[in-house]
């Protein structure tokens, strides 16, 4: 029984035709669909962290480093997911060119990303409505809006538990249901974006770009300098999680082909081009220095006194951003799961489908216990830099693939090319190992802890009940 066994492309396919998730999204449900991952808890919390921390006003180079990466990526997820138009993302592309302790590992490394990050997004989520309820003089009890283990403890976060479970509702009605909810929450959070990028700009200080990168005085590597742009990259990384959550919708794509690069590489130029503007403004507006906080728009927001209904607006546009965020990631999970089942590696209840309503609606109420749980009990804190190792690895790995699938399987049919292979992709793996070099040793402790446990559930139970090893 081989570690490295490949699932024959032919076969991934066939599977897929056997039992198929409804078609009915188009490109530019995908675009709207990678938006609403990619603007979110990133922007809102950490952007002001990282400007005060890492890179200063650079913040906007850091934006344009992590993009890079991103953007090589993408290029290789595209080309992957017009080949192979399958729930699952970087975990099938795995299957189909590194072998299945690969595929597992990568699939695992996605569990735990869209896992915690939903969970995590669900208590800023709940935070976010509490402060706006407050300025209605509505104030709920402190007992119902944290864990018992928070700072300022409480019984339950039930806000977080919540929003989980509507959205877990939301996705087991349908994927194309989901799609438009996801796409008028999109066009709420864009907009309020907008808006502080075209208002804050008449309140810039422009003093508060001098020095526009600080300079590095102690020599640690990360705090200013040209290595604080980069350790400001892989922090704000988390910004930009979401773009490759598309290609798990692939299988849902009326016509992958042509609307999976659209909807990987649309998502993430927009994305870009807004955030650039967004940190130049947000750090022009307000000292880097002043920025050490969990919500940075609002010491902007503040110093626009002469809107103050802006306020509102912008927590209402980033409750917007948090739900939609929630929304793809627990999509994405549940459609990695999907796939996993349906390789054997994972029990069957994950690859049932509802009976009228086409999705995997078993794996959606489990997700929605497990991350409805961990949202209402546990004080999710610094846990950023831990999903941003875990995508970072999948992205390195999807790179690698492309270069080993254009060896291996030279004449397949591929609609969308990544340009210049080999060294776009391999452009992609240094950049991307780079920003994982940059994230602290406990991070790296915690992802080596978190891949232990997957290795031992995969020996213990998918390798004997694998379909690829029993076809060998």
């Amino acid at each position: 029984m081989s570690l490295l066994c490949i699932k024959p492309l032919s076969v991934i396919l066939a599977d897929a035709e056997k039992e198929s998730l409804r078609r009915s999204l188009g490109a530019g449900q995908l675009v709207a669909l990678g938006i609403g991952a990619i603007i979110g808890a990133g922007i809102f919390s950490l952007t002001g962290v990282a400007a005060a921390n890492f890179a200063g006003p650079a913040i906007a180079l850091s934006f344009v480093v992590a993009a890079i990466g991103c953007a090589f990526a993408g290029f290789c997820y595209s080309e992957f997911a017009t080949m192979i138009p399958i729930a699952g993302s970087a975990y099938t592309y795995a299957y189909a060119t590194l072998g299945e302790i690969v595929a597992w590992i990568i699939g695992w490394a996605l569990v735990f990303e869209y896992a915690v990050g939903a969970a995590t997004v669900s208590v800023s989520w709940s935070a976010t409505v509490d402060s706006m309820l407050k300025s209605f003089g509505i104030n709920l009890p402190q007992s119902l809006l944290a864990s018992p283990w928070s700072p300022n403890p409480g019984v339950v976060n039930l806000p977080a538990a919540l929003i989980i479970a509507i959205i877990s509702g939301i996705l087991i009605v349908g994927i194309k249901e989901s799609a438009r909810f996801n796409a008028l929450i999109v066009v709420i959070k864009v907009s309020v974006v907008v808006m502080f990028i075209g208002i804050g700009y008449f309140f810039i200080n422009y003093a508060n770009y001098h020095p526009f990168i600080p300079q590095n005085t102690t020599g640690e590597f990360g705090h200013f300098g040209w290595s604080g742009i980069l350790r400001g990259a892989g922090r704000i990384f988390f910004a930009y999680i979401g773009f490759d959550a598309v290609s798990t919708a692939a299988q849902e794509t009326r016509n992958p082909k042509r609307d999976m690069p659209i909807g990987i590489i649309g998502s993430l130029g927009i994305c870009t081009f807004l955030y650039i503007l967004y940190g130049f403004v947000l750090t022009g507006m307000v000292n880097y220095k002043d920025l050490n906080v969990a919500a940075p728009l609002a010491v902007a927001v503040d110093r626009m006194k002469d809107y103050p209904w802006i306020g509102f607006v912008m927590k209402l546009g980033s409750l917007a951003g948090l739900t939609s965020v929630m929304l793809v990631m627990l999509l994405g999970q549940s459609r990695v799961f999907y796939s996993m089942s349906r390789d054997g590696l994972l029990p069957k209840l994950f690859s049932d489908l509802h009976p009228s309503h086409r999705t995997p609606w078993k794996s959606n109420l489990l997700l929605m216990l497990f991350c409805g749980l961990c949202g209402a009990f546990i004080p999710i804190d610094q846990l950023g830099d831990l999903t941003n190792i875990g995508t970072l690895f999948a992205f390195v790995l999807v790179c690698i693939g492309i270069i080993i699938m254009r060896r291996t399987q030279p004449d397949l049919p591929r609609p969308f090319r990544t340009p210049m292979v080999p060294l776009v992709p391999i452009l992609g793996v240094i950049v991307n190992l780079a920003l994982m070099a940059s994230l602290s040793g406990i991070t790296w402790m915690s992802f080596v802890t978190w891949m232990a446990v997957g290795l031992v559930v995969y020996f213990s139970y998918s390798k004997r009940h694998s379909v690829a090893q029993m076809l060998k």
